[in-house]
């Protein structure tokens, strides 16, 4: 009799209504809630430990990495998802409904932005930092855009959380315009620098250890900085240059030559027979083939000069440092004078005869 008694009690609380809700419709609430919770949680420990285990087999850090952005979706997410699931039976008061649906677009929001962030850091870095980690300037400048992208990206996470609670999000983008533009206006130079960087950085005109020529200076790369790339040059002195000026100028870059392209000049004097002149290109092709890092490209009688007959000569180093195109045409002079001085033959210099005519 009394478990009848309780029972019906029981039936009776749960019937009773709060807030147009029965009280049964509130516990069925707490229980959804409370498994949808615990289900999400147990749901992500199932499949980031499997996921974990089958990074482990991998080389790449791409999957390591995708774990930890999956494992970065915590109590808040599951928390709002849960409270918005459980609370759609309920004739709850529309703000509440509005505050709940709120509650979950900021939590939803603020966890995509931060995943989107770190995903587009990674990316940054692995794509244009491999192989320049020791690289100071290319470290900054990879800070510098992950900076820039992150801040993109969370002012586009405001204008979306805003727009769906409501707000005209028409005057907060033209605000931020108006903005951008006042900003840009005041800062034009140290901007332009800014995206110079980035374009040097992405384009990769040159790098540290690079050795380049920009109009009459020249050095190697020491640094390439946001506003600035510093070149060290021939005499020791550190040249400072703006980067916009760099992207809009000429570069000779040295570096990235795979060989190095020789001209020079010199001339026999008149007296020399027929014969020699004749055999002198052969001369100069033998004694460049003797040299194992240079390759002949030509060797002719040029021209008829003021006091020379003159020849001209075209190889090529087949490697572009310059101490090493130095030696190879140091090697080829003395041996050009070797063999000249055993045919006898006479390198010419600036002469003049005068012919005086007798009366």
């Amino acid at each position: 009799m009394e478990v009848f008694i309780g029972t019906g009690r029981l039936a009776d609380i749960l019937k009773r209504g709060i807030f147009g809700n029965t009280v049964w419709d509130y516990a069925v609430a707490l229980v959804t809630f409370l498994v949808i919770v615990y289900g999400l949680i147990l749901f992500k420990d199932v499949v980031v430990a499997r996921l974990k285990r089958l990074a482990e087999k991998s080389a790449t850090t791409f999957d390591d990495f995708l774990v930890g952005l999956i494992g970065q979706i915590g109590a808040p997410v599951y928390v709002t998802v849960a409270l918005y699931l459980s609370t759609r039976s309920l004739a709850l008061n529309p703000t509440l409904h509005k505050v709940i649906l709120i509650l979950l677009v900021a939590a939803v929001t603020y966890r995509g932005v931060r995943m989107l962030q770190m995903a587009v850091s990674y990316g940054l870095e692995k794509i244009y930092l491999k192989g320049r980690e020791a690289d100071p300037g290319s470290v900054a400048t990879v800070k510098t855009m992950s900076a820039i992208t992150n801040w993109v990206i969370f002012a586009g996470g405001v204008v979306f959380l805003l727009d769906n609670m409501g707000v005209n999000v028409s005057a907060v983008v033209a605000g931020l315009g108006i903005g951008g533009i006042a900003v840009a206006l005041a800062a034009q130079a140290v901007l332009g620098d800014l995206f110079a960087s980035f374009s040097i950085f992405l384009d990769k005109p040159f790098q540290p250890g690079d050795f380049i020529i920009v109009g009459d200076l020249m050095g190697t790369v020491e640094q390439i900085g946001i506003k600035t790339t510093r070149v060290r040059s021939l005499s020791g002195e550190q040249l400072v240059f703006s980067n916009a000026d760099l992207t809009s100028s000429r570069i000779r870059n040295f570096k990235q030559m795979f060989e190095r392209r020789a001209l020079f000049q010199f001339g026999v004097v008149y007296q020399t027979p027929l014969d020699k002149v004749k055999r002198i290109p052969d001369m100069v092709r033998e004694i460049i083939g003797g040299i194992g890092e240079t390759r002949l490209d030509r060797a002719n009688f040029f021209k008829f000069g003021d006091s020379s007959l003159d020849f001209e000569v075209v190889y090529y180093v087949k490697k572009p440092d310059y101490n090493i195109y130095m030696n190879c045409q140091e090697r080829i002079n003395l041996a050009l004078m070797e063999r000249f001085q055993k045919e006898g033959i006479e390198f010419a210099y600036p002469t003049r005869t005068l012919y005086i005519e007798k009366q």
